[in-house]
């Protein structure tokens, strides 16, 4: 409910503080409370319940105008998107995002498992009585057996994001209603970004820490690789998973991720 309440104080917060706009405000904030726990309670996301309970509120752009207070402008080139259709993208952005980062994960997984039945092949620990090909080529298979379903993970990703090309590309604008919820969450969820952040840089640490642990065990050497892959495909995973939802903030605010 924090999200709503956000978006409340930030629609009211340029009109005037008066008795009767307070009582407006608690009423309808009220109201959204009650709808948002019976879209809750029928099993709706949460990020879906709060665009529908916002976009039943009504048009706030109109009550801005009332106010004489402008609201977002739009160039009238480009389609403008509501709350709901945002929270779509959001949505749909965060699970594009588990996809490939478990395509990712697969792929550090398949070289990791390369690297360690190579080295089990050359010290005679597995298939001993296949010939050297064959103990050369199983490796390979075993990658390739999990790079298949990693790149289906890609271009299924891709594909369910289609329809909202047009967002990656900068083409529309946003409405007031948007813009006030968007402003209101981006630094809660920049801030659970970094923590995650903090927690993939901290496992990339540790993993080199690993290999160097492993050289104390002078016949184990080698497989402090396979380790320190295992733990980076997790960092990784943490990086592409807590960065979608800031990134498809910033994509709707328009903001240069890279400044």
């Amino acid at each position: 409910m924090e999200t709503i309440k956000s978006y409340l104080d930030n629609i009211f917060r340029n009109l005037p503080k008066t008795k009767e706009m307070e009582r407006l405000k608690n009423e309808i904030y009220y109201n959204m409370e009650e709808r948002y726990h019976e879209l809750k309670n029928s099993g709706k996301p949460e990020n879906e319940a709060i665009g529908i309970v916002i976009s039943e509120f009504g048009n706030i752009d109109e009550l801005l105008e009332e106010m004489d207070i402008s609201p977002s402008m739009n160039n009238g080139n480009y389609p403008v998107i509501e709350v709901e259709e945002a929270m779509e993208f959001i949505s749909l952005k965060e699970k594009a995002s588990y996809m490939i980062a478990a395509g990712t994960g697969l792929i550090l997984l398949g070289v990791s498992i390369l690297v360690f039945l190579t080295l089990m092949a050359e010290r005679n620990l597995i298939f001993q009585t296949l010939p050297q090909d064959a103990k050369d080529t199983l490796p390979v298979v075993a990658l390739l057996v999990l790079i298949v379903p990693a790149v289906a993970l890609f271009i299924y990703s891709g594909t369910k994001l289609e329809r909202f090309k047009f967002i990656e590309e900068g083409k529309f604008e946003i409405s007031s209603d948007l813009k006030s919820i968007l402003d209101a969450e981006l630094p809660a969820a920049t801030q659970k970004q970094n923590m995650f952040t903090i927690i993939g840089v901290s496992l990339c640490i540790l993993s080199v820490v690993v290999v160097i642990a492993f050289t104390l065990f002078e016949p184990f050497v080698e497989f402090g690789v396979c380790v320190m892959l295992l733990m980076i495909a997790v960092a990784v995973f943490i990086f592409i998973v807590s960065s979608s939802v800031p990134s498809s903030y910033k994509k709707l605010m328009k903001i240069d991720s890279n400044k």
